[in-house]
Formats: C-alpha cells, sequence, structure tokens
C-alpha cells in the first residue's frame, strides 16, 4: 500500500456516490423485507424518525443540510462552547447532588465525594434537605474557598443564602475567591408548589442578593434558572428550552428594574441556567448547544456585551429516566446522559445515583455516580476536544430545529404575560401536561422501551430497599417517571404475591416446532412480565394444550407461533384452552384476514408490537384477579 499523496484527498479513492443510488439501495432492502413499497424521496421517508416538537429526524444527512456556520467556541452565538477554552482545559465542573435532612450525615458523604473526585457539592437546604441552622455542620471541613457550594433552597433561599455568606466570612473566605450558586430561584418555587404569594419579595431578595454580591465575586452566581420542573412534569426539550428562556428574561427584568442597581451585564453573570440530560445522547448535546444559542439571541436583544453573553449550564442526568424496577440499568443511563452532557458543552454535570428513585442514595451508589464521571473525563478525556459534536451535519440540523421549536415556546409565553402569568393561568402546566399524555401513549405502547421494565423484566430480582428520601415540594406541576404505568402494574403483582404467595400466571401455548415459535414465545413472555404476570410456556399440540394449560395453574393463556402454523392449528388450540378454563386466551401476533375465525374459536385478544401493553396487561391483572 503507498502513502496517500497529500494533495488527494482520502475520498478520491472511491467512486463518487449520489442520493439517489443510495434511495435506489433503500427502496430494495424495504421491498425485500416486506416493509414498504415506496421509492425514492417516499423510501427515505419510511426510515425517518419522529421527535416530540414536531421534529423529523431522517436516516441520512449530507453537506446539503449543513446550517449556517455555528461561530467560534467562546464567540457569539455560543454554540460551541460559552468560553474559548470551552472545558479543555480543566473538565467540567463534577457536581454532585446530596439530599438529607441529618447535617451530620450529609457532612460524611459530602466530604467522601469531595476527597473522591467531586469538584463542587449541590445542597438541598431547607423543606427537604438540611436546615438552615444545620448548613454550618453539614459543611463542617470543607474548604469553602476551593470547593463551590450550590444551594437549592426553594423558598428558604434567602436565609440559606445569607448564612452561606456568613459562613465565608467566618473562615476569612473572601468572596472574590470562591464559586458557588445561591440558588435564588423565585419561579421555580412557583413551578413546584403552585404559590405564588411569595414571588413578588422572593423575587426582590433574589435582586437584593445579586446586588450585594455583586462585582466583588465574579465566579459566585446568585441565580438559578432551573429548567429541571418543566422537563420533570413532562415536558418535551424545546417546552424545557423555551421555559427557560422565559424564566431567564423575567429575571433579567427584575434584576435591572429601576432602584436595584444591576446593569444587564452584570444581571446576565447573575444566572445559571439547569438543563436534564437524557439518554437520547444526540437530543441532549443539541439541546445544550441551542440553549446556548437561544441565550445569545436573547442577551443580543436585549444590548447585552458579548462578553457577558455566554450561557452557564449545570446539566442534570433526567430523574424521568430512572426506573424503579432494574435499578441496576440507570448506571447505562445516567453514563449515556453524563457523556451526553459533557459532550454538550454543560460547564458542571450532575450524575444522579442509580438508586436515587428509590430513596436515599448509599455510599456506593454515589461512588459509582462520581466514579462514572471521573472516567469519562480522566480515561476517556471527552473534555479534551471541545464541542466534538460539532460539523455533524446531523447535530447541526437537530440544533437549529430545536432553538426554533424552543424559541416558537418562548414566544407563546411571553405572548401570555411572561413566565409567572403563564405559570398561574396554568397555560405551562396544560401543554406539558399534553405532551406527557402523548408520550405516555408510546411508552404504554412500547413505542419508546423501558429495559428492565417494559422490555426484558427480571421478575426474580429482588426489589432493592433504601431508607425513604425527604419529599419535595409539591403542590405546583407534577413529577412524572417514564416506568410509572408499568410501576402500577407491577406494584399489584406485587401485592398478589405478597397476599398469595404467587404472582398471577400466563399459560404460552406454543405450537409446532422451535423456529416456528420461539420468536413469539420470546415476545410474548417479555409482554406479560412486564405486567408482573408470570408466564409458563410448553409446547402444545390440540390434543395435549388443554391439560398443559391445567398443570400450569394459569388462568391465562397465549397461543404462540408462525402465521402459517397459526392456519392450521390456532383455531383448534384456542377451543380447546377455552373450554380448558382459560378466563382469556391471547393470540401473539396481528390476525389479519382470519380474525373472525379466531375469535369464534375463543381468542379475546391479540397481542403484537407496538399494541396498548398497558391496557393489555391492567386488563390481564383484572381477570386474573376475578378468576383468583
Amino acid at each position: 500500500m503507498t502513502a496517500q499523496s497529500p494533495e488527494l484527498p482520502l475520498a478520491a479513492a472511491f467512486p463518487a456516490a449520489e442520493r439517489d443510488q443510495w434511495q435506489r439501495l433503500v427502496e430494495g432492502v424495504l421491498r425485500k423485507s416486506g416493509a414498504s413499497e415506496a421509492a425514492g424521496a417516499a423510501a427515505e421517508d419510511v426510515l425517518a424518525t419522529d421527535l416530540q416538537d414536531d421534529i423529523r429526524v431522517r436516516p441520512l444527512y449530507t453537506a446539503e443540510d449543513a446550517p449556517p456556520a455555528a461561530g467560534l467556541p467562546g464567540f457569539a452565538p455560543f454554540v460551541r462552547a460559552a468560553r474559548p477554552e470551552g472545558t479543555a482545559v480543566s473538565g467540567w465542573d463534577v457536581r454532585q447532588r446530596h439530599v438529607g435532612t441529618d447535617p451530620r450525615r450529609v457532612n460524611e458523604a459530602l466530604l467522601a465525594d469531595l476527597e473522591n473526585g467531586v469538584t463542587s457539592v449541590w445542597l438541598t437546604v431547607g423543606d427537604g434537605g438540611v436546615p438552615v441552622s444545620g448548613l454550618a455542620e453539614a459543611l463542617q471541613g470543607v474548604y469553602l474557598d476551593l470547593a463551590p457550594v450550590v444551594l437549592d433552597a426553594g423558598a428558604q433561599f434567602p436565609a440559606a443564602a445569607e448564612e452561606l455568606l456568613r459562613l465565608y466570612r467566618e473562615a476569612g473566605v473572601a468572596l472574590s475567591e470562591t464559586a458557588g450558586v445561591l440558588g435564588a430561584d423565585p419561579l421555580g418555587v412557583v413551578a413546584r408548589t403552585g404559590d405564588d404569594r411569595g414571588l413578588a419579595d422572593g423575587l426582590a431578595a433574589a435582586a437584593r442578593l445579586a446586588g450585594l454580591v455583586g462585582e466583588s465575586a465574579p465566579r459566585i452566581r446568585t441565580v438559578s434558572v432551573d429548567a429541571l420542573p418543566y422537563h420533570e412534569a413532562g415536558g418535551s426539550a424545546a417546552e424545557e428550552l423555551g421555559a427557560s428562556l422565559a424564566t431567564g428574561v423575567g429575571y433579567l427584568r427584575e434584576l435591572t428594574a429601576d432602584g436595584r442597581g444591576l446593569g444587564l451585564d452584570a444581571a446576565c453573570r447573575q444566572l445559571e441556567f439547569r438543563y436534564a440530560a437524557t439518554a437520547d445522547q444526540f437530543l441532549t448535546i443539541a439541546k445544550l448547544r441551542a440553549a446556548r444559542l437561544l441565550w445569545a439571541r436573547v442577551a443580543e436583544v436585549c444590548g447585552v456585551a458579548p462578553a457577558a453573553a455566554g450561557q452557564r449550564q449545570h446539566a442534570v442526568t433526567s430523574s424521568v429516566m430512572m426506573s424503579r424496577r432494574d435499578p441496576w440499568v440507570n448506571m447505562l443511563r445516567t453514563t449515556v446522559a453524563g457523556l451526553s452532557a459533557g459532550l454538550g458543552g454543560a460547564d458542571a454535570v450532575t450524575v444522579l445515583p442509580f438508586d436515587a428513585a428509590l430513596g436515599l442514595p448509599d455510599a456506593f451508589a454515589r461512588r459509582i455516580a462520581r466514579n462514572t464521571q471521573s472516567v469519562l473525563l480522566e480515561e476517556s478525556h471527552l473534555a479534551k476536544v471541545i464541542d466534538p459534536a460539532g460539523g455533524s451535519w446531523y447535530v447541526e440540523q437537530l440544533t437549529i430545529e430545536l432553538a426554533r421549536a424552543g424559541w416558537a415556546f418562548f414566544q407563546e409565553i411571553e405572548g401570555a404575560g411572561g413566565q409567572a402569568a403563564a405559570l398561574r393561568s396554568g397555560m405551562i402546566g396544560d401543554r406539558l401536561a399534553e405532551t406527557w399524555q402523548q408520550r405516555s401513549e408510546d411508552l404504554a405502547h412500547r413505542r419508546e422501551p423501558i429495559t428492565g421494565v417494559s422490555e426484558f423484566p427480571h421478575l426474580a430480582e429482588a426489589p432493592l430497599e433504601r431508607e425513604p428520601a425527604p419529599r419535595p415540594a409539591g403542590g405546583g406541576l407534577p413529577r412524572v417517571r417514564r416506568d410509572d404505568a408499568f410501576e402500577a402494574l407491577r406494584a399489584r403483582s406485587d401485592a398478589r404475591s405478597a397476599a398469595g404467595g404467587a404472582r398471577p400466571k400466563a399459560f404460552l401455548a406454543a405450537l409446532g416446532p422451535v423456529a416456528a415459535h420461539t420468536a413469539r414465545v420470546a415476545f410474548a413472555a417479555n409482554l406479560f412480565q412486564a405486567g408482573g404476570i408470570e408466564t409458563v410456556p410448553e409446547q402444545v399440540t390440540a390434543e395435549s394444550a388443554a391439560a398443559a394449560f391445567t398443570a400450569s395453574g394459569a388462568r391465562i393463556a397465549c397461543v404462540c407461533s408462525s402465521d402459517a402454523v397459526y392456519a392450521e392449528q390456532a383455531v383448534e388450540v384456542a377451543a380447546a384452552l377455552k373450554a380448558a378454563g382459560a378466563v382469556r386466551v391471547y393470540l401473539a401476533g396481528k390476525p389479519g384476514a382470519r380474525r373472525e375465525e379466531f375469535v369464534a374459536a375463543g381468542v379475546d385478544t391479540f397481542v403484537f408490537a407496538g399494541c396498548d401493553a398497558a391496557g393489555v396487561l391492567s386488563s390481564a391483572l383484572d381477570v386474573t384477579e376475578v378468576a383468583g
């Protein structure tokens, strides 16, 4: 092999390829698989994926899809990074969250974190966290000039911030020598609690704190623009972006109002934005890039100097995606989410412990959470490249589309009178509820699978027990989880098991040779176990089905095989199962033209990929409870 000439691009060694050539190859695959007879651009559309916010992801992007240049890191519109060096010099801030009411135990946990790779601490203070009076004990032994402290104190942020500032003074730490976030977020309090009676006082307190800190503490931020309440209520990526923009604009108005003493540039430097990072890595990367682009546009319109227009971001792995069953899988989800946050350019990243959905995380879970980031930073060197996804036609296009959708929602909120008015009127809550309802349909139909929950559940695994965590503030926007529907089903099964010593069962009648029934037996087992229903598979014939069903102890049965075998045996087997006392007979697969024949033989329900799995399983639990 000869060395490549520096004048000859590598691509020149290959024949030129056109899009229509690729489309013809796609057409052939679709026809051969029976998926579609579409041709040309229509064949390409078959492979497209629809996301929320009316965004469609195409299967192929080319240079024709390249958007306008995204600029340079640290320069407007800040798509590539808020700072010229990005995170390449020192990596991103590894920020661990601590939720607990006992200052001594919280202190032990955060000291262990700081000694083992964490670079800042995020403390819940006040209701649901360490009492304000216990903040000193919780931070005992922490070098406040080295370890940034981020407060999450809800409505008690003025008292918590004053106490932290007092601790700085007592320790002899000049504000100019430390960093952190005081956590003022009065609009976030309204979103969480639904109570806006203290909003005016909260905004005034935030402005007072910002003025107090001012230019003397360039690395301390007063205000958290927390978009997590909107994500955790089921909002889409664009809705999270739009709500964060409206909140940020609301704070700019308050901080720069007459008599507050802050200019626009100084007010911008008081804000830190918090976003969720999910296991959809490209969507997370694009969302963080789009957030910087959008805030740069807001700053430009407001007349903020470019040096103050870069958005500071704190990314937190999503609580919505965390499962309570098979929680070990959460380690994988948070790894991908943490990776996405880092690649997306977040300044600080929090990886939630894998057991956070179950209660207070234990020491092992916290260690895994912080070591996840250590591996990403120290072993994978992910922070060494600024905006590694930049230049990808797909990511660049997704960034632009998310920015457009987020801006549109921001304009709707502003048209409704701003963030406070939109929360008060219910406009935001209604929109998020509608979005979550649509997504819930996808979850129920397993179009959005949840590994270990709706797909590949492990019924024999003992539940992981954790000490209950303090209850977070409620009364405002709801907190949802992807596993809600299936968790409710599994809880019903657990209750049956605890009361009677056995879970409900489904008999899987496997017809024909192994090659014919294996795929649908596996499908049916996966489906029923997702609802906490044990499965008893057995290869049967029309003559043996009744006896095998009776011996299984089940009350429902599912016929499983290929369409060809169904044509020969399904009618007789379904009738035999019904005669043997099956209160409901299922058939795995779409019935096609033989539906009426199968129904007449005793088939009650057809289960297939894309069916309403949650509804099917709820009904199955209903009939087994009645039968039991």
